[in-house]
């Protein structure tokens, strides 16, 4: 969709565009509410405001849509394609770092009680799991708040690619 097609959305349409991209409705209604924006940096920028700082609750419940980095997301849903999508550009891990992410991702939410999550896109196999092994070593609040800003990077994609 276009972004002048955006901004002539009814209020509840664009609530439904913008919820893949990130679901958490102060973020949705803010998003939705600043319209009409004159271009799509401005939309971005305004959208990377108003997430930053995702509340705790609001991480939590963004997570349940979210697949294991190296698992790939099932189902029709704007959510699972979305997924795919930032995932399929990392192509084939060797079968190293395909194991170790498997046992990073277990020991992960043995930590921290929930997936790891990473902007995929724009990284390696490699790069992924080295920023697992870091994270696994972080205090849990400081965790949870690079998540939060992990989910920030990954609406600000998603929504830019909505408008273009």
């Amino acid at each position: 969709m276009t972004l002048e097609e955006f901004n002539s959305l009814a209020v509840a349409e664009a609530v439904e565009a913008l919820r893949p991209c990130l679901d958490v409705d102060r973020w949705i209604h803010a998003v939705a509410d600043g319209r009409p924006y004159t271009d799509v940096e401005s939309c971005v920028a305004a959208a990377r405001q108003v997430a930053h700082p995702l509340r705790p609750a609001e991480i939590e419940a963004a997570l349940a849509h979210h697949p294991r980095i190296g698992e790939r997301s099932k189902g029709g849903s704007a959510e699972a394609r979305h997924s795919r999508r930032e995932q399929a550009g990392l192509g084939e891990a060797d079968a190293d770092v395909e194991q170790r992410l498997a046992a990073g991702n277990a020991a992960y939410e043995e930590r921290f009680g929930r997936v790891f999550l990473i902007r995929a896109a724009g990284r390696s196999h490699r790069e992924i799991l080295d920023e697992l092994e870091r994270r696994l070593e972080q205090d849990p609040d400081d965790e949870l708040a690079e998540t939060g800003e992990q989910l920030e990077q990954i609406a600000a994609l998603r929504l830019e690619g909505l408008l273009r």
